[in-house]
């Protein structure tokens, strides 16, 4: 399943949806305003909080936070030892790791497991500049969750682009 993205949605305290194929209301990325850090919450159409994605305040190398139901769900950050500029890992609370890697900023990038593919960032589908798809590929995974991996790595990457 495809869900279109736009770019400038994600400054703090601006709201949108995220649309699927069909161009329905999928996602609803609500940014608060006036906290001490990054906050969005990915909420479903009816309004409920799906995740809740957060920057660390007091962490040693730049890290976001992926919580659901007010529990942390996952942590990413970007990975050090890596030969390829962009990868970023993604450690879920049960330790399983999921491995993004790719052209963050251009918006061609993949999430994985274990060498399978999850989902597929691009903005190789559409002509306006400031749209991306996430296609979560498996049908069995955590749609919300591979939205948020999508938004946190690219955070993460603009902001250390501004650094």
């Amino acid at each position: 399943m495809k869900y279109l993205v736009r770019d400038k949605i994600f400054a703090i305290g601006d709201d949108y949806w995220i649309e699927d194929e069909q161009g329905r209301h999928a996602f609803l990325v609500d940014g608060k305003a006036l906290r001490l850090r990054d906050t969005l919450e990915l909420k479903d159409p009816d309004g409920r909080v799906l995740v809740t994605l957060r920057q660390k305040m007091f962490s040693l190398r730049d890290a976001m936070t992926i919580e659901r139901d007010e529990r942390p769900l996952a942590t990413v950050r970007r990975k050090r030892l890596s030969l390829l500029r962009n990868h970023y890992r993604v450690t879920l609370v049960d330790g399983t790791g999921l491995d993004v890697s790719g052209r963050i900023l251009d918006r061609e990038f993949t999430v994985e497991y274990e060498g399978e593919l999850l989902a597929h960032i691009s903005r190789q589908w559409f002509h306006v500049r400031e749209t991306y798809a996430v296609n979560v590929v498996r049908e069995d995974a955590d749609a919300a969750l591979q939205i948020a991996v999508a938004v946190c790595v690219i955070r993460m990457a603009e902001r250390e682009r501004e650094d």
